[in-house]
C-alpha cells in the first residue's frame, strides 16, 4: 500500500507531502490542487509502463494523463527548475525522483533517481490498479473489447470502456472479500454481486452482455427484476440514463479488485441520484477494508456520508479512512491541505469552512440568516 506521496515544485504545489490511508477521499473548491495529486501518481505509473522509468524520465503525456509541456507543470514560484517527488510503500519501499526543467519538453528527464526496495512491485506499477477519470464513457449501443488490456492485464479502460468485455470475461468469478458481498445477491460470483451493487442504483437492474470477437464490440441491454413476476423487456444503455454506464466500471473495479491493489477513481458520484452516491460511498469505503487501497476526489457531500456510515456501521475502521480538505488561503502560494479523521461514529470532530457545508449555508440564508 502507498504511505505518501510528496510533490516538490509541482503545479500548485511548492511542497506537499500527502499521507495516503486505506480509504482517502480529497476535496475541496475546483482548481484547489485534488487532481495534482491523482496526476502526481498517474505520471509516475505511465511512465514506467512506457518504460521512461527508471532510466528516462517522466511522460507527461499517455493514456492516463495529459500535462501538456515542463512550463505547464512547474511549479509558478519555484526557487529552482527542479520538480521532485517521493514516494513511500509499506513494503518497505520508496522511490524518490528529482525531474529537470526544459521549457518545451514533454519528458522530464531524470537529474536524480533513488529507489529503495522492492519499490516497483507496488500496485501503482502493477496490473493490480484501476484508474477511472471523470469522463467516462457514457451510455452507447455498444463498448470496445481488448484482449491484452482485459485479459492479460485485468485493466477496466481509464475510461471504463473495458467495464462490459471485463464482466463478459471474469463475471464467473467468486467475489471472495465477505465485506464486499451484497445481502441480496443471488450468488456470490462477479456477476451476481455487480448487480446486486447496482441495484442500490436502479432497482431491479439486470445485465444481459454479449460479445461480437470477431469485430472487437461488446454490447449489454439492461432488464428489471419485478419482483417474483417475469423481468423487464431488455432496454438499451442509451434508453436507460448516464448512471448505469456511470457507475458500472466503478463497482466493477471494486468487486474484482484482489488485496493490495490500488483503486483511484475521479467524481464516483457523477450522474448518480443522492441514494445512489451514498451506496457508493459505503461500497468504496468498504472495500478499503477488503484491503483495496482506495484513492476518490468527490464533491458531493453523499458519497461522503457514505464513508461516514460505513465507518459508523463498523464496516471500515475509523483509523484507515483519510478526508482532506484542499483550499486557498489568503495570500498562501500553494493550497493547504487538511487532514480530517473520523471518529468511531462516522463523525468529524472538526469541520471546516466550505467542507461541504453549502446546504447549511444555503438553509441558513432561505430561513432568514445572514
Amino acid at each position: 500500500m502507498i504511505r505518501s506521496i510528496e510533490l516538490t515544485n509541482f503545479k500548485c504545489f511548492e511542497r506537499q507531502e500527502v499521507v495516503l490511508r486505506p480509504f482517502t477521499l480529497l476535496a475541496g473548491l475546483n482548481s484547489s490542487g485534488k487532481s495534482t495529486i491523482m496526476q502526481a501518481l498517474l505520471l509516475l505509473r505511465q511512465s514506467y509502463l512506457e518504460s521512461l522509468l527508471p532510466n528516462t524520465g517522466l511522460a507527461l503525456n499517455g493514456k492516463l494523463a495529459q500535462l501538456g509541456t515542463a512550463k505547464d507543470v512547474l511549479f509558478e514560484e519555484a526557487d529552482l527548475d527542479e520538480i521532485g517527488f517521493e514516494l513511500k510503500d509499506d513494503l518497505p519501499a520508496s522511490l524518490k525522483l528529482r525531474l529537470a526543467y526544459r521549457e518545451e519538453s514533454d519528458v522530464l528527464a531524470l537529474s536524480g533517481i533513488y529507489p529503495a526496495g522492492d519499490i516497483w512491485m507496488t500496485s501503482l506499477f502493477r496490473d493490480e490498479f484501476q484508474y477511472l477519470r471523470a469522463e467516462r464513457v457514457g451510455p452507447r449501443t455498444s463498448f470496445g473489447m481488448s484482449d491484452y488490456e482485459v485479459r492479460h492485464h485485468r485493466q477496466i479502460g481509464s475510461s471504463g470502456e473495458f467495464a462490459a468485455h471485463f464482466l463478459s470475461l471474469f463475471g464467473s468469478e467468486t467475489v471472495e472479500p465477505l465485506g464486499l458481498r451484497h445481502p441480496r445477491a443471488t450468488a456470490n460470483t462477479l456477476q451476481s454481486q455487480v448487480e446486486a451493487w447496482m441495484t442500490e442504483i436502479s432497482p431491479g437492474v439486470r445485465l444481459n452482455l454479449k460479445r461480437y470477437s470477431d469485430i472487437d464490440l461488446m454490447t449489454f441491454s439492461v432488464a428489471y427484476s419485478l419482483g417474483h413476476q417475469v423481468a423487464s423487456s431488455e432496454y438499451r444503455p442509451t434508453n436507460v440514463g448516464f448512471g448505469i454506464t456511470y457507475a458500472l466500471p466503478i463497482v466493477v473495479s471494486v468487486l474484482s479488485g484482489r488485496p493490495g491493489s490500488l483503486l483511484i477513481i475521479e467524481n464516483p458520484e457523477a450522474h448518480l441520484h443522492p441514494r445512489g452516491q451514498v451506496k457508493m460511498g459505503e461500497l468504496l469505503c468498504q472495500a478499503s477494508a477488503a484491503g483495496i487501497q482506495v484513492l476518490i476526489e468527490t464533491h458531493s457531500d453523499h458519497v461522503l456520508n457514505g464513508v461516514r456510515l460505513a465507518v459508523r456501521d463498523r464496516k471500515a475502521a475509523p483509523e484507515n479512512v483519510a478526508l482532506y480538505h484542499s483550499q486557498w488561503g489568503v495570500g498562501g502560494k500553494s493550497p493547504t491541505l487538511t487532514l480530517l479523521n473520523v471518529d468511531k461514529d462516522g463523525r468529524l470532530p472538526e469541520w471546516p469552512d466550505g467542507f461541504f457545508d453549502e446546504i447549511e449555508k444555503s438553509l441558513d440564508r432561505l430561513l432568514g440568516g445572514e
